[in-house]
């Protein structure tokens, strides 16, 4: 099976294809890559990054620990300083040390959300976010390269790195929690402290909101944050139905904002006080507010595809830009590196803000959900309520299908596009968008949108109503039209 960058990384299933030998072959392309001199993107760094200093980290999933010492091997090899966490870490926490320690890049074991028999490896950019498609493209590039010239990957003694300098371990949170420091009012907080609830979901943001808000004197319970490589047998994805242990502990009196992290904490769920499921489309509506309501900030909106449209209808009043990216992080980062945006985000749960790095980071928004609801005095639950007055209704659903083999896009594409419906749910189809997969968008705001997944083999069915009715009939009408691509 050929080793392919997706829209955030290589993924694959333990064993089958993520191999330890595998794994050697790609960080030896992505060695190359590095060294050769078209990696970089042009950007306006204060102090350039060092082109032979890198960062490695993994996630909670079985052996990643060992696959990040291999992959710190091969590195040390080809002549590069290897910085390696020494425990698991959130991905945004190791994307924050890729910049601060100005390295040219980093590589973190983690196969983020997907299922536990799967693990992967996300490449990061000396600016602390993903790497560019053209740079996961150079690797490609490299990777085929070196198969055809039969080349394996240098790698080198543990010890011997170690003893040379060339492999170092370090702590990347002290760092990461002081530049929160300036991003989060932790004073308001501690005015004010809700009692929360963590839902590590076994991953690597175990401890990470814990360790700091302790320190606000705010009141905090941390549930699934023992390692289980095996994630307790559900995906570690902080939606709906993987919540059912945070939904128990804050009924069972245990919080009033219940939190969840992903596999490798880069996105965020939440729950309101009375076990509600706050979706990352209100989360991101609701912070996107308190940004420009309770801090004065302005500047421009980035959304993916998939994201509500209530986002644009809070735009529309504020009189911001909005810009729609394909599915995907990386290109909400391009404009985060680009201009000077406000806030940037997907319905996948990755959002950031101004003044971090260009990288989902569930942690940092669980912490600024944390400053919304101290800082307003007003629970979670009472906050969505007025946001759906305001710029609702909004409901929304997705549905997943799974493939037996890929789907050409671009037939797909035009096949969703030359049988555009006038109508659906009594609605008229008043504008078709192909900005990744095909999206329909009606006469009243509701939207469906049909895509392949970048990750995994799937067809993904996105939908988003002014009624739960309307989002029913558009995940209907989505699901009927996905079978027909598909037979």
């Amino acid at each position: 099976m050929p080793i392919n960058f997706g829209t955030d990384g290589w993924r694959a299933v333990i064993s089958d294809t993520f191999t330890f030998h595998n794994l050697r072959l790609v960080t030896q392309a992505i060695a190359d890559a590095i060294h050769s001199g078209h990696w970089q993107k042009s950007l306006n760094f204060v102090t350039p990054p060092d082109p032979n200093r890198l960062v490695v980290g993994f996630d909670t999933r079985f052996l990643s620990d060992r696959y990040a010492k291999e992959v710190a091997r091969v590195l040390a090899a080809n002549g590069y300083t290897v910085y390696l966490t020494h425990a698991d870490a959130p991905t945004p926490v190791i994307s924050y040390a890729v910049r601060h320690l100005q390295a040219a890049g980093g590589i973190v074991i983690t196969a983020s959300h997907n299922a536990p028999r799967y693990n992967g490896l996300k490449l990061k950019a000396a600016y602390g976010g993903s790497a560019l498609p053209e740079q996961s493209r150079r690797v490609e590039i490299y990777l085929n390269d070196n198969e055809e010239r039969g080349r394996g990957p240098n790698l080198m003694d543990w010890q011997q790195a170690k003893d040379a300098g060339l492999i170092r371990m370090f702590n990347p949170m002290p760092e990461y929690y002081q530049h929160l420091r300036t991003l989060i009012d932790f004073d308001a907080i501690a005015e004010n402290p809700p009692i929360v609830v963590v839902d590590a979901m076994h991953g690597s943001g175990r401890g990470a909101i814990d360790g700091i808000l302790k320190g606000t004197g705010c009141e905090v319970t941390e549930i699934r944050g023992e390692m289980n490589p095996g994630f307790g047998g559900t995906h570690p994805e902080p939606i709906a139905r993987h919540l059912g242990p945070l939904a128990s502990a804050i009924s069972a009196g245990m919080g009033t904002l219940g939190l969840a992290l992903d596999g490798d904490a880069d996105r965020i769920g939440a729950m309101d006080e009375r076990g509600n499921f706050v979706d990352p489309h209100r989360i991101m509506a609701l912070a996107m507010r308190y940004l420009i309501e309770e801090r004065g900030w302005q500047g421009p909106v980035v959304r993916t595809v998939s994201t509500t449209r209530m986002i644009d209808r809070l735009a529309a009043r504020y009189d911001v830009p909005v810009y729609e990216t394909p599915v995907g992080f990386n290109h909400i980062a391009d404009y985060m590196l680009a201009e000077d945006i406000l806030i940037g985000g997907e319905e996948s749960g990755g959002i950031s803000f101004r003044g971090h790095i260009p990288e989902g980071d569930g942690v940092l928004m669980g912490l600024l959900l944390t400053e919304i609801v101290a800082k307003t005095k007003t629970p979670l639950s009472e906050l969505v309520q007025d946001l759906l007055e305001s710029v609702g209704p909004a409901f929304y659903k997705r549905k997943d299908q799974r493939l037996q083999y890929p789907i050409e896009k671009q037939k797909m594409v035009q096949y969703l596009v030359e049988n555009k419906p006038e109508t659906i749910g009594g609605e008229s189809v008043v504008k078709v968008a192909t900005t990744d997969g095909v999206k329909y968008i009606l006469g009243d705001d509701s939207w469906l949108l049909i895509r392949p997944s970048g990750t995994e083999p799937v067809l993904r069915v996105y939908a988003e109503g002014r009624t739960p009715e309307m989002v029913d009939a558009l995940l209907g009408y989505g699901e009927q039209v996905a079978a027909d691509i598909v037979k």
